[in-house]
């Protein structure tokens, strides 16, 4: 498929027109030579544009890299530095960069928050978290309790470890509420909806009193960690519908 064919492919299960709000320039951000004849034969898939995974991306043979997070978030961006050191990569490899910031934290199934859902097991999901006037989160019922530490196991790959788990709800965790990211301050919303635990990637030092005295469960499960869900689920729905093959770039900040 050609650049162009694959932006409506993208386009026809994401549905960024759904997400006004988003500061991210959401599709393609960084055109190939020939967006409406050159064939992409090989996707790499990253959490972030950025030197590193360009880079990478072009030494695996890829035509195009899709991210979470790309380069273009609406302001004007002057090409030097570091910046221009990520754009002038892409075109001296004639790789054009893809990128989906909210549409893919909220698609279902393929999105980060409905792919943590899924891998912890939750049942009755329904939309949660509003942002913008954007629901870009999901929430839902376990349906066997489990602790906050069960909980934290649950929703990481082996290996990998949580940031921070703060354990002051019930002990045995029925209802879970999950933002993907930098949605720490949501705890409110799963707060007020009276939520046993919530689920996002991290946490700031002045929620830690509020989550304590507010009675629920928290856990900060990594930024990065809770964000390379997305982008495996859609390199894997390329590989089955399309046949195009897929190749992950992981690139871990620890945050």
């Amino acid at each position: 498929m050609t650049l162009k064919e694959l932006n409506e492919y993208f386009r026809g299960f994401l549905q960024p027109e759904n997400f006004p709000g988003d500061p991210s320039r959401n599709g393609i951000q960084i055109q190939n030579s020939e967006p409406e004849k050159k064939e992409i034969k090989k996707i790499a898939f990253a959490v972030d544009a950025c030197l590193e995974t360009v880079e990478r991306a072009a030494k695996e043979g890829a035509d195009m890299l899709f991210v979470h997070h790309g380069l273009f978030w609406g302001g004007c961006e002057l090409l030097t530095g570091s910046f221009y050191s990520r754009v002038s990569a892409f075109l001296k490899n004639d790789i054009a960069l893809y990128a989906m910031h909210l549409p893919l934290d909220a698609n279902n199934p393929c999105g980060n928050n409905y792919g943590l859902a899924s891998r912890i097991g939750l049942k009755k999901l329904e939309g949660f978290g509003e942002w913008r006037g954007m629901i870009i989160g999901v929430k839902g019922e376990l349906e066997t309790p489990l602790t906050v530490e069960e909980l934290a196991e649950k929703t990481l790959n082996s290996g990998e470890k949580p940031l921070c788990v703060l354990p002051f709800g019930k002990e045995k965790i029925k209802t879970v509420g999950i933002i993907s990211g930098g949605a720490d301050e949501d705890v409110g919303q799963a707060v007020e909806q009276g939520l046993d635990a919530y689920i996002t990637g991290e946490i700031s030092h002045q929620l830690y009193h509020y989550v304590k005295e507010s009675k629920i469960n928290m856990i900060s499960a990594g930024h990065y960690q809770t964000e390379t869900v997305g982008v495996n689920l859609v390199a894997k729905k390329v590989q089955e519908e399309l046949g195009i093959q897929t190749v992950f770039i992981d690139f871990p900040t620890y945050l």
